[in-house]
Formats: C-alpha cells, sequence, structure tokens
C-alpha cells in the first residue's frame, strides 16, 4: 500500500497511456521510495557494472523531507529527490522511473513537481550529477532547461559523471532607497 504522509501534498496530472498519474511528497523514509531507490541502484549497476561501486556512497539518501512519488493507479513507478545544499542551492538526487513506465513524461512530472517546492522553500539554484551512459536523463534534462557544468565536489574527476545546473529563480536585486 502506498504511504500517504500526513500533510503530503497531492497532485495529480494525466500521464501518456495512463488513467492519472498522482506526484505525492513525501520522505526518504517512505517505503515505496526505498524500494524505487533500490531499483534504481540495480539499474545503475546494470549500466555501469563495477565502475558503480565507486558512485554508491554519493547515491545514499540517508534522511531527506524533500522527496516526490509518482503512482500510476496507485502503484509507485518514479521518484525523485532534492537534499539542501545552502540557503540557496539544492541537489537533486534518486531520479528515477521503472523500466514498464519510461517514456510517459513520468520523469518530466517528477522533476517539475521538485523544482516547484524547492521554489517554494526559498531555493535558487539546482545542481545534479547523472551517469554519462544513461542518455534519456541527459535528454530529460536538457529539455528541462539545465546546462552542462563542470563536475562537483564529490564527482570531480569522476570520468562517467555528468553534472548540470540550472537558475530556479532569478536573484532578487534590491533597488536603491
Amino acid at each position: 500500500m502506498p504511504s500517504n504522509l500526513a500533510g503530503a501534498h497531492l497532485l495529480r496530472e494525466p500521464a501518456t497511456m495512463s488513467a492519472m498519474l498522482e506526484l505525492r511528497r513525501t520522505t526518504s523514509a517512505d517505503l515505496d521510495f526505498r524500494a524505487l531507490a533500490q531499483q534504481l541502484d540495480a539499474d545503475l549497476h546494470d549500466r555501469y557494472g563495477d565502475d558503480q561501486d565507486a558512485y554508491d556512497e554519493h547515491n545514499v539518501l540517508s534522511s531527506t523531507d524533500s522527496v516526490v512519488l509518482a503512482f500510476d493507479d496507485d502503484r509507485p513507478v518514479g521518484c525523485g529527490a532534492f537534499r539542501r545544499l545552502d540557503g540557496c542551492d539544492i541537489e537533486l538526487k534518486r531520479m528515477f522511473v521503472a523500466t514498464s513506465h519510461r517514456g510517459r513524461g513520468i520523469a518530466g512530472s517528477v522533476l517539475t513537481a521538485l523544482e516547484v517546492w524547492a521554489r517554494e522553500e526559498g531555493f535558487r539554484h539546482a545542481v545534479l550529477e547523472t551517469g554519462v551512459r544513461q542518455s534519456e536523463a541527459i535528454t530529460l534534462y536538457r529539455r528541462a532547461g539545465y546546462r552542462v557544468i563542470d563536475n562537483y565536489g564529490p564527482f570531480t574527476g569522476m570520468p562517467l559523471s555528468m553534472c548540470f545546473a540550472k537558475t530556479l529563480m532569478a536573484d532578487r536585486i534590491r533597488p536603491l532607497s
């Protein structure tokens, strides 16, 4: 049974080839999120083999209150999360859509929901890392307005990483008094 935390925001929108896509805000403690994250980890190991081992430690979300889950007929089919880097910036993490539901716009819906949430919280910029063998993710991020940046933080010098950034809200300029 899908979790539904008290106070969670529910968003409904049409999904291609599906009755209705439901997006729910939750946390990293959500069992549906953990199950999807395990599927993501398996997918990454299938794509990258032993090379993925170097990335595993950077994919752990021990605790975040900012997770979006996508449900199709009450079945969890996609997820994404963000973690705060500082007062202005977030890092998008754990974006995944089940193989059976890819190509339906679900990842784009999850990404948009995460960006909206981050803006509501006052964050101005988003960064993320994806792998060079994840062409569908690279296409998604480019279409959503993300630009390629130098690999940052733990991904510096990691040849299988590709990092992106996007401005979520323009910096406010104070009028002169």
